[in-house]
C-alpha cells in the first residue's frame, strides 16, 4: 500500500501500546515517512518496554487516559491524524463493570472528538468492532454508541475542520491473548473448552488490519464506517489444526456471547455500498460539502447493496480455508520467536 499521504504528518494513537496500536506503530514507522508518532496510554511500563524495542527518533511517548479531557488536548497539539483504539475490550469483565467500559469507550471516545476539534486534527479514524452490530454485550453497546458519537462529531466541525470516520472487523488472528496465541504457547494441551460446536467468527490478521486503517485514512471524508470483507470460521476448525488431539469439553456459551457475530446489519445496508475488498456504510445525515462529494463519489465508485443484504459469520461464502489459517499461525509463530 502506497503510504505518501501520511508523509510529513504527525499521527497519535490512542491505546498505543495496545496490540493493533504496537503492531501498526511498527507498521507505519517501517512503511511511511511520518514526521512524528505519538503513542498516548495510561500503561507506562509498557511505554517503557515499546520505546526500548522501537528505537525511532519519530517516536513520542505520552501517558494519559482518553477519560480525562485537558490531557487529550495536551496530547493533540499539532497533531493531523488520530487513530483511536483506546477501549477497555474484555466481555466477561465488563459485564460485571459496565460503568467503566461506559466511561472509557462512551465518554472517552467523547473526549477525543472534542479535543481534535479543539486541536484542529484533520482526521480521526476510530476503531470499531463487530460486536457493536446489532450488541448482544456491555462491550458491543458502549461500541456502537462511540460509531453514533465519532459519525455526529462531523456535524460540529467546520468545513475544512476534523473529518471523523470509523472501521468495524471482527477478531485479528495474533492480537495479544486471542485464542489463536493461546493454542499456540499451549501446543499439545490435552484438553480444550468450548462454548458451542456451532460457533463463528470474523478473522483478519494483522496486516488486514493495518490496511482497512491506511484505507480509511486516505479515502475518508467524514461519517462513514468501513467494513473488510472478512474472512469467517468456525471456532472448532481453530482446534482441528492446533489442538488436534485434544480433549473437547463444552462449556456453553458465556454471558454476553453470541453464536455468530455481524459485520453489517440489514438496516446499514440499505445506505451502505460495496467497493474493493470493503463495504462502506455512508452517512446518513451530510453536515458539510465535503462528506456530500465523498458519498457522491462512492455511490459512484461501489455498488449497492440488495434489500436485506447482511453480513454474518456463518457465511459459507467467505470461509476461511485450512491452508490459510496455517499461514497465518506460521506467521504468529515467527512473530511470537522474535520477542
Amino acid at each position: 500500500m502506497n503510504l505518501k499521504h501520511l508523509s510529513g504528518k504527525t499521527m497519535l494513537i490512542t491505546g498505543g501500546t495496545g496490540s493493533l496500536g504496537k503492531n501498526f506503530a511498527k507498521y507505519i514507522l517501517a512503511h511511511s515517512a511520518v514526521k512524528k508518532l505519538i503513542i498516548f496510554s495510561r500503561d507506562e511500563f509498557k511505554q517503557f518496554q515499546m520505546e526500548a524495542e522501537l528505537k525511532d527518533d519519530r517516536v513520542r511517548f505520552f501517558i494519559g487516559d482518553v477519560r480525562d479531557l485537558s490531557r487529550l488536548q495536551r496530547a493533540f497539539s499539532g497533531v493531523d491524524i488520530v487513530v483511536h483504539a483506546a477501549a477497555l475490550k474484555q466481555v466477561p469483565a465488563l459485564e460485571y463493570n459496565p460503568f467503566e467500559a461506559v466511561k472509557t469507550n462512551i465518554l472517552g471516545t467523547q473526549n477525543v472528538i472534542e479535543a481534535a476539534i479543539d486541536q484542529k486534527v484533520q482526521k480521526v479514524v476510530f476503531i470499531s468492532t463487530d460486536k457493536a452490530a446489532m450488541p448482544a454485550n456491555l462491550y458491543g453497546a458502549t461500541k456502537l454508541c462511540a460509531e453514533k458519537l465519532i459519525v455526529a462529531g462531523n456535524a460540529y466541525t467546520s468545513e475544512d475542520g476534523t473529518a471523523f470516520s470509523a472501521v468495524r472487523y471482527g477478531n485479528v488472528v495474533g492480537s495479544r491473548g486471542s485464542i489463536v496465541e493461546k493454542l499456540i504457547l499451549e501446543k499439545g494441551a490435552p484438553t480444550v473448552q468450548i462454548t458451542d460446536e456451532e460457533m463463528t467468527r470474523f478473522w483478519i490478521d494483522l496486516e488486514q488490519a493495518f490496511e482497512i486503517v491506511l484505507y480509511a485514512i486516505e479515502n475518508m471524508q467524514g461519517g462513514e464506517i468501513f467494513i473488510p470483507k472478512a474472512a469467517t470460521m468456525k471456532l472448532t476448525d481453530l482446534f482441528d489444526v492446533l489442538a488436534p488431539n485434544a480433549k473437547r469439553n463444552i462449556i456453553g456459551i458465556r454471558p454476553g456471547e453470541k453464536v455468530h457475530e455481524t459485520l453489517l446489519t440489514p438496516e446499514e445496508a440499505r445506505h451502505a455500498v460495496e467497493i474493493e475488498d470493503y463495504f462502506v456504510i455512508l452517512p446518513e445525515h451530510l453536515s458539510t460539502a465535503r462528506q456530500k462529494k465523498g458519498v457522491q463519489k462512492l455511490l459512484k465508485q461501489g455498488k449497492k447493496l440488495k434489500s436485506g443484504f447482511h453480513f454474518t459469520s456463518n457465511s459459507e461464502s467467505n470461509r476461511m480455508s485450512q491452508k490459510t489459517l496455517l499461514q497465518i499461525v506460521a506467521q504468529m509463530e515467527k512473530r511470537l520467536r522474535n520477542k
